[in-house]
């Protein structure tokens, strides 16, 4: 019975404990001992078992066998999920900084792009002519009107005069 129970008694302590229930029944518990606090509960599952005292001679060996095995298994389990999400996290915090150093990254050149385009302008400017003090007889610059401009407002100025002598108004009479 201790040489099946060896294998779980190196990674944690057993409470084992044995009590006569009736007349020829013997309850034999296996309760493992928690190693520290917020440590998963199916780690610490206690094990039962009532038979008579050639049953559990027979038996209580296979059975502890499977006990702790399924325990050690559960832990071995437990520790390979847990060291899995550790990476998997490890594994997204890095992607996150990496986009973010890549946005970063895009950004700075963005702003190089920006500056590197500007930097022509600027030195065309200051390539041109100096500036000279303006002069009462300077005149600012008018637009020129564009053929279409002036067509269209023409169109507009004799379809409203045709609409008011359709009506007969004359638009003098309106004034006086």
């Amino acid at each position: 019975m201790f040489k099946e129970l060896a294998p779980y008694l190196r990674q944690r302590a057993v409470l084992l404990t044995v009590t006569h229930v009736e007349e020829d029944q013997i309850r034999v518990n296996v309760i493992p001992q928690k190693l520290r606090e917020g440590e998963n509960a199916a780690l610490t599952t206690p094990l039962t078992v009532t038979a008579s005292a050639e049953e559990l001679d027979r038996d209580l060996p296979a059975t502890l066998v499977s006990f702790v095995g399924a325990h050690l298994g559960l832990k071995n389990s437990l520790d390979h999920a847990k060291a899995e999400m550790g990476a998997a996290a490890k594994a997204a915090q890095a992607e996150a900084r990496s986009k973010s150093k890549t946005s970063a990254t895009k950004a700075a050149t963005k702003s190089e792009v920006t500056k590197a385009a500007e930097a022509p302008r600027s030195t065309l400017q200051t390539t041109r002519e100096p500036a000279r003090a303006a002069s009462l007889f300077d005149a600012p610059a008018t637009q020129a009107v564009t053929t279409s401009d002036t067509d269209e407002e023409e169109e507009i100025l004799a379809e409203a005069a045709e609409e008011d002598q359709d009506r007969g108004e004359n638009p003098l009479d309106d004034a006086a």
